[in-house]
């Protein structure tokens, strides 16, 4: 089947009420304009309600992408549109040079709710790892009195797309091209302990010193692979013996998308410093980094962000936490992974030839295709467009599934129901 007949619609996709439909043209109202700096799909979407978006066809989808685990509360939100209305008609952006008492409000939930001390807000998830970077090669400088410190990280990692991040990310792929790579970093196997110790010794008998290990609790672009707990918890005491800062990447995976509000929560640590983004706005662009006290060392004018902790982003960044702990949405999020991953295994058995395995937490999960299948993800998520559900790749072979975390029983049937069909 070629792709133009996948993407065709199926019956599962419903249409809207004549009228509805915006005139929209790839080739003449976007393409002439807009840097390919993606490979789309080609769909056009227009508006959404929960967990659904509609097309400028017409065409309605069930939306387990959310802007690649972005929208939390899902599309149109009561909460996220009072909020915005409200706040774009008091006060949408100052300047860091003063008191933001929205900035303050959101700084104090997440402190409360984390084992971070301290905040600096920005705007995306790379420049919170950027932040981090910072954070972590000063203490490196000042506290430990590393001449040349290396910060760890693992292969298949993802951790942004400015030159620091991308050269932090364990994938060649997204380095391509961009040489010369920032110094200082060395990569390591995910979740293998030796391999990490090993480095450790190599690095410290040399001329460099590893000054922090940067990780994921769950490596998302990276195939949708959680940590082992053992091995964090090594990691810990490894850094507790010797002074180094434990990094986690809390991008994709934090803000309850794990079943708890922090990834680092599923495996019984704490990290010195952590990053969010994607889901701290619900779809409003906004970042943070957090660090312990011990090493909030930054001093003014040392680091900063025009538009980082604007009271528009924050007010809304605070509505959508205040949402996840009034709603109690992180029991959705279990109950609904729960039964994600319970029906992808069932059409696993169904399809032995072509599926490996489902892993994930809460509402972030993955569907291994079989090394030897001639299916890739991108197949799947095309097939799966065809039925009406969005899904995201992870990697050639892993298809990924993170709806918004109100995600209903209901609609976690209808998807599964796509992907039968989808195969």
């Amino acid at each position: 089947m070629s792709p133009d007949t996948l993407l065709q619609p199926s019956s599962a996709v419903t249409e809207l009420p004549p009228g509805s439909v915006t005139p929209f043209d790839p080739a003449t109202d976007f393409d002439p304009y807009v840097m390919a700096t993606y490979g789309r799909y080609p769909i056009a979407l227009e508006r959404g309600e929960g967990c659904r978006v509609w097309d400028t066809a017409g065409r309605e989808y069930l939306d387990f992408v959310a802007g690649i685990a972005t929208c939390t509360l899902g599309h149109a939100h009561p909460v996220m549109v009072e909020t915005v209305t409200r706040q774009i008609q008091t006060l949408h952006h100052v300047s860091n040079l003063y008191y933001v008492p929205a900035q303050g409000a959101l700084a104090k939930w997440l402190i409360e709710h984390s084992c971070g001390d301290r905040a600096f807000f920005c705007n995306s998830g790379a420049e919170a790892n950027e932040g981090a970077i910072k954070l972590a090669r000063k203490y490196a400088h000042t506290v430990l009195n590393i001449e040349n410190p290396v910060i760890l990280t693992a292969h298949a990692s993802f951790h942004g797309r400015t030159l620091a991040t991308i050269t932090a990310t364990g994938q060649p792929k997204y380095q391509k091209g961009f040489s010369p790579l920032v110094p200082g970093f060395y990569y390591v196997p995910y979740n293998d302990i030796k391999a990490l110790e090993q480095a450790i010794e190599e690095l410290d008998s040399g001329d460099r010193q590893v000054a922090a290990i940067l990780l994921e609790a769950l490596q998302g672009e990276g195939g949708v692979r959680p940590g082992d707990r053992a091995y964090f918890q090594r990691i810990r005491q490894i850094c507790d013996e010797k002074g180094i800062l434990l990094i986690c990447d809390e991008v994709q995976v934090g803000m309850g998308r794990s079943g708890h509000l922090w990834g680092y929560e599923n495996l019984g640590i704490e990290p010195d410093i952590f990053t969010s983004a994607k889901g701290l706005g619900g779809g409003i662009p906004i970042g943070a980094m957090l660090c312990k006290s011990h090493c909030d060392i930054f001093q003014p004018g040392e680091h900063a962000s025009t538009f980082g902790g604007n009271p528009f982003a924050c007010a809304v960044a605070l509505s959508v936490c205040q949402t996840i702990e009034r709603d109690q949405l992180l029991t959705n999020v279990q109950e609904r992974g729960e039964q994600l991953r319970a029906g992808l295994r069932a059409i696993v058995e169904k399809h032995p030839d072509a599926i490996a395995e489902v892993r994930g937490w809460g509402l972030i999960n993955g569907l291994e295709l079989k090394a030897d299948s001639p299916l890739t993800s991108a197949d799947v998520v095309k097939a799966a467009i065809a039925q009406g559900l969005l899904l995201v790749p992870a990697g050639p072979k892993v298809v990924r599934f993170v709806p918004p975390l109100i995600v209903s029983a209901a609609e976690i049937e209808q998807a599964l129901k796509a992907v039968e069909m989808a195969f």
